[in-house]
Order: C-alpha cells, then sequence, then structure tokens
C-alpha cells in the first residue's frame, strides 16, 4: 500500500489526512489547532504555529513514517513576511483581516476603477486579497516591509518548509492581486505601482498542476517524521484544493457553508466581473475557479440561534422576516464596515422565523454571486446539481433552505474533509502522473446523498433583494 499525505492548513487548524493511492480510502487523519488573534477588523496568526501544528497533526496519524508524497491547501490570501533566514517578520495577515480596506479602495482607485482590475487581473481588489495587505504594511509599518526579504502565502510558507524552495500555485497565487489569470504572470504594473513598490524576487515561483516544488529537505524530514527525499506537490489554495478534492468537472456550482461561505465552480473559461462580485481565480488544474466568498455563514447563524435559545434546527416553516448577517462586516456584498441587519418583526414574530431568516440571508448572498458566476463562465449545467459541502452540509436546515433557493438538485458528498483530501490527489499525481482532479474521480470521492429538486422560493429571494436594496446606504458606513 502507497500512502501519500494531505494537508489542510485551515484558519483554525491543520489537518494532515493519509489516504492510500490507488484505492483513496482515507487511512488516518490528525488535527492539531493553532490560535487566531486580533480585535476589531484585525485577524492574524503566527505562522510558525502552523507548520508546529502540521507536526502534531503528522503525528496523530501514527503513520508518518510512511508517507510516500506529500501537498499542501491552505487558506486563501494571507500574508507571510519572512526575513533572509525565512522567519517571520511578524503574525501574518489572514484573509478575513479587513483593516487593509482603505487600502483595497487606493488601489482600485490607482488603476481607474474596478474594469481594469476585472480585465487585466481577474479580480477587483478587496480587504481579502494579499497585495491590499502589503499595501497596508507599507503604510502602516513601513520598517517591517523595508526589512521583508520574501513574502509569502500561508500554503507557500509550509511548502517551502518541506521542500526548502518557495514556490506557489496558479490557483493560491491568483487570489493575491498581483498574479493575472489574464497572462499567467505576475503583473508588473500592480508590482511597479507607488502603493505596493514589490521586489518581484519576493514572490515564489508560481508552479503548474503537473510540477513538483520539490521533495522533502532532510530538516523538514527530522522535525516532521516523514521520509527525507518524497515529492512534494505544488499544493495550492483552500478552495481550490476543495475543487481537486471533488474532482470537479466544468459546470457544477458547489456552495461550502463554514464560519465563512463560499460558491464556485470549475470553468473552462477566464470570468471577468467589473462588480467586483465575484473573483476570477484560476484552479489547481489548468482551469479557472470563479468564486465568491462570504463572511459570515454558519457562525452567523449559530450566534443569532444563541441570542434566541434555539438550536440550530429550531426553524420556523416560514417567514416575511429578512436577517443580513453582516455581523463581521461583509466580502459578498463587499461592506467590510458593515453590520447585521433584521428587518419585518411584529409582535407576533416567532423566535424560529427570525432563525429561518438567518439562513436564508446567509444562503442568498452564495446564490446571487453563482448567478453572476453562470452569467459570466462558461456557464453552470442545466441539469447540474448544487454540491453543498463544509460543516454545513451535515445540517438538515442548510440542506432545505439551499434547495428551495436554488430551485436544483442538492448533492452532499459523504467526504468532509475535501480541502485536505484534494491536496492528497496532487500528491498521489506526484507518483502516477495523473491529473490531480482525474485521481479524485479514480478515488470516487463525490459520493454521498442527493437531494431531489424543489421549486424555487422566488418569494423569499425578492423580498431580501429588496431589504438589501433599502439598507445599501446604512451598510456602506462604519458602524459600532
Amino acid at each position: 500500500m502507497t500512502l501519500v499525505a494531505g494537508i489542510d492548513c485551515s484558519t483554525q487548524s491543520t489537518k494532515a489526512l493519509i489516504v492510500d493511492l490507488e484505492s483513496g480510502e482515507q487511512v488516518a487523519i490528525g488535527r492539531a489547532s493553532h490560535e487566531v488573534f486580533g480585535t476589531g477588523g484585525a485577524r492574524e496568526s503566527d505562522p510558525e504555529g502552523w507548520w508546529t501544528a502540521l507536526r502534531d497533526a503528522i503525528a496523530m496519524t501514527g503513520m508518518a513514517g510512511e508517507v510516500g508524497a506529500i501537498s499542501v491547501a491552505g487558506q486563501q490570501h494571507g500574508m507571510v513576511v519572512l526575513d533572509s533566514s525565512g522567519r517571520p517578520l511578524r503574525a501574518a495577515k489572514l484573509w478575513n483581516d479587513t483593516e487593509s480596506a482603505p487600502d483595497a479602495a487606493a488601489l482600485t482607485e490607482a488603476f481607474g476603477g474596478a474594469d481594469w482590475w476585472a480585465n487585466r487581473i481577474g479580480l477587483v481588489p478587496v480587504a481579502s486579497f494579499t497585495a491590499t495587505k502589503w499595501a497596508w504594511l507599507r503604510r502602516m509599518e513601513p520598517d517591517v516591509a523595508a526589512a521583508t526579504a520574501a513574502i509569502r502565502l500561508p500554503h507557500d510558507f509550509v511548502t517551502e518548509r518541506l521542500s526548502g524552495i518557495g514556490a506557489s500555485d496558479r490557483g493560491d497565487a491568483s487570489g493575491t492581486a498581483w498574479w493575472s489569470t489574464e497572462t499567467g504572470e505576475y503583473a508588473a504594473a500592480v508590482l511597479e505601482h507607488e502603493l505596493i513598490q514589490m521586489d518581484p524576487a519576493l514572490l515564489p515561483k508560481v508552479l503548474g498542476p503537473d510540477e513538483r516544488a520539490g521533495t522533502v529537505t532532510k530538516a523538514a524530514s527530522e522535525f516532521l517524521g516523514i521520509p527525507e527525499g518524497i515529492p512534494v506537490g505544488p499544493g495550492t489554495g483552500d478552495n481550490a484544493g476543495a475543487a481537486v478534492g471533488l474532482g470537479l468537472e466544468s459546470g457544477v456550482p458547489v456552495i461550502s457553508l463554514g464560519t465563512s461561505g463560499t460558491a464556485f465552480m470549475v470553468s473552462e473559461s477566464r470570468i471577468i466581473d467589473p462588480t467586483g462580485m465575484v473573483a476570477g481565480f484560476a484552479d489547481a488544474t489548468g482551469r479557472f475557479l470563479p468564486l465568491a466568498a462570504t463572511l459570515n455563514c454558519t457562525v452567523a447563524v449559530d450566534r443569532i440561534a444563541g441570542w434566541l435559545g434555539l438550536d440550530r434546527e429550531e426553524v420556523a416553516e416560514d417567514t416575511g422576516v429578512v436577517v443580513l448577517p453582516y455581523f463581521d462586516g461583509e466580502r459578498t456584498p463587499n461592506l467590510p464596515h458593515s453590520a447585521g441587519t433584521i428587518v419585518g418583526l411584529r409582535h407576533t414574530t416567532e423566535p424560529r422565523e427570525i432563525l429561518l431568516a438567518a439562513y436564508r440571508g446567509a444562503v442568498v448572498g452564495l446564490l446571487d454571486a453563482l448567478d453572476v458566476i453562470d452569467s459570466r463562465s462558461s456557464g453552470i449545467a442545466d441539469d447540474a446539481p448544487v454540491v453543498v459541502v463544509g460543516g454545513g452540509a451535515k445540517g438538515e436546515t442548510w440542506r432545505r433552505i439551499v434547495g428551495q433557493m436554488t430551485g436544483r438538485a442538492v448533492q452532499i458528498p459523504d467526504n468532509t474533509e475535501l480541502v485536505a483530501l484534494g491536496a492528497a490527489a496532487q500528491a498521489a499525481a506526484m507518483v502516477t502522473g495523473e491529473a490531480p482532479d482525474a485521481v479524485a474521480r479514480r478515488w470516487d470521492t463525490r459520493k454521498g446523498t442527493t437531494l431531489d429538486p424543489v421549486t424555487r422560493d422566488d418569494e423569499a429571494r425578492s423580498r431580501i433583494d429588496r431589504v438589501r436594496e433599502l439598507t445599501a446606504e446604512l451598510n456602506q458606513e462604519r458602524l459600532g
């Protein structure tokens, strides 16, 4: 039995999934947490904690010495700044850190607006993207920026610790806002701009889907307990990793319901969305991955359930209440300083109605993004189900609301560790020479439960749209 390791270095924890290369059987998994800290809009982590967590997660599997290849998928967009010895100069700014919102606006304006960014880079800057965080660092901590000898994304940082080589991949690089899906290269115009002034030598080489990042170094082997010299895959960002883990064909929409929510689809064509709702990322297979992300998903619904003293499944059958659960600001729509809104309360309103409305508000934001993806990409297949993944996919209400708001069949894979599974498929591809998504399809990773389609609830969707229009000005303000 040949074993491969897929690593998911997420916001809250690192997971190590050990998979049989031939059958796709998930033999073992280990998890280790790392700390996220910050107040207000700041969200940061110590990158050294990711490396320690990787060691602990691999050790928990009890199979470190049997691994034959490894690859890492990680949280996107985070900014890791390193000194000349490869040590972090400060805590990493994470994807959900919104402190660089003013820098995102300044960068957008610096190139004449959203159209240039969407056409030339593939996305419109928001506070999540790495380039905005670098602009923030230059503005707020110029001494740290001046001392920076290398800049990495989270998956790049861990991959470099494994292989000794500074490498990224097109899926993760496309979320920086300084790598172009149009050219497949770093964008000189962005790097040279006075708000960025980035020497491209500080950035990692961007690998293709079938390229190795290298092999495990002696130092990494001794620290982690895995064999020296085994292949290290190119790795990718978490959403691209999940797409690989699902073995997605073009045109199949996916909604991921976690602390944050994402909507994405593999597309044969590059997407251009000047509204900024959808980021036209590349994927980890050579295609594209148009994607929208929301900051408020399951955590917002659970918070409302807690306030109301309800179990998360205690929802009404219907309601006229609308909840916009923008508790941490929002990314889709781009409202980093917004707050939550509840509209339509009456004396007769039951708490369970408010909870139902929170589910609807969280889901519809993602479905609006899918509509944009459908209109601007190679298109969602007419008969394609919506694939629902993430922690929320286990919830009966989440599944039901997605079905009601889309009118499509809902497919829930049995596999839950899809990011790590996608990284494992990458690792396997380094051994077999297959495409990583073909490995996942061979493993039949999408098998699970499929719910039949129901009539779409257009009335509820329309009500939510009207409330968003009415509260748009209020949610543009800094609330606090």
